[in-house]
């Protein structure tokens, strides 16, 4: 006896699921989405596109204004360029850095300020991250507290806190150091709350369920998962630190900022070059020690 093979027209299935009354509602809510998105795409471009021409009026962006005086721009770090000659480069090097004792002092005291506002930074970050951090605070108070305190400290900018500072302790490398660090102090606490919010509480909630306290469950719990995003944080910020160091030496808080506003002021071109390629080596080796100190912690 021969059998037939059962022979199923499969071609069939998916135009009988298209027209199958499921399928066009689901064709009808896909095409209204895409309608949606699209409809929001415009708008925010919109919205983009008018932030972007309200900001230009306001900062008073002038194109042909920016066309004429971008020579301008040039020419100034020409002018800062000392004249080198090939036969004479070591004469013209030595006179180009006949102030490098004094600047390399002032130097060393901005990466010292750098580093010391850094530490207090870090010290007083680590301390207002936690009660900071939605996922951990008990106390709804205290993280409303903290967290106005984090804001508060972020947003003045260095400069007007060593202006501050300057006023009451007066000029010296004090103000500066507490001008940065204050601020140190509202960046490093956001990124820290910020990392504990993105944190696995299993760990937490073990510590808890073994009788551990609020402390206990932030040293042996949070603690060892955060510490290797803190120190990458913190390693950052101690490179913004030393250029935000040489800044506020601008208002008197101590530092190379004090050295270059003179030569600035007293139009001494070649000395502003002179130490600006001093601070931009700075910058450069601190960035790459850091960067090695954090693999080798890591």
């Amino acid at each position: 006896m021969v059998t037939t093979p059962l022979r199923t027209n499969f071609n069939s299935r998916p135009h009988e699921a298209s027209q199958s009354p499921a399928f066009a509602r689901f064709e009808q809510a896909e095409a209204e989405q895409r309608q949606i998105k699209h409809r929001q795409n415009l708008i925010f471009g919109a919205l983009f596109v008018l932030a972007c021409i309200l900001s230009a009026y306001v900062g008073e962006v002038d194109i042909p204004e920016f066309v004429d005086g971008l020579p301008a721009f040039f020419h100034y770090f020409r002018d800062t360029m000392p004249e080198i000659g090939l036969t004479t480069i070591p004469q013209d090097v030595a006179e180009w850095y006949r102030g490098w004792d004094k600047w390399l002092q002032a130097l060393w005291d901005t990466v010292l300020i750098g580093f010391l506002a850094t530490f207090l930074g870090f010290s007083a970050a680590f301390i207002l991250c936690f009660p900071a951090s939605r996922n951990l605070s008990r106390n709804r108070g205290l993280y409303f507290v903290s967290r106005r305190i984090l804001e508060i400290a972020r947003s003045v900018p260095e400069l007007v806190y060593a202006l501050i500072f300057v006023f009451s302790f007066g000029i010296g490398p004090f103000a500066g150091v507490l001008a940065v660090a204050l601020h140190t102090t509202g960046a490093l606490g956001k990124l820290f709350s910020e990392v504990n919010e993105n944190t696995a509480l299993t760990a937490a909630e073990g510590v808890t369920a073994s009788g551990g306290n609020w402390f206990q469950v932030i040293r042996y719990a949070v603690v060892p998962q955060v510490l290797p995003n803190y120190l990458s944080y913190s390693l950052l910020r101690f490179e913004i630190n030393v250029r935000a160091a040489s800044v506020v030496g601008f208002v008197g808080a101590g530092g190379i900022g004090q050295e270059l506003m003179f030569s600035i002021r007293q139009f001494l071109y070649t000395d502003v070059s002179a130490i600006v390629l001093m601070l931009v080596l700075t910058v450069i080796i601190i960035d790459i020690g850091c960067e090695k100190l954090r693999h080798a912690i890591l």
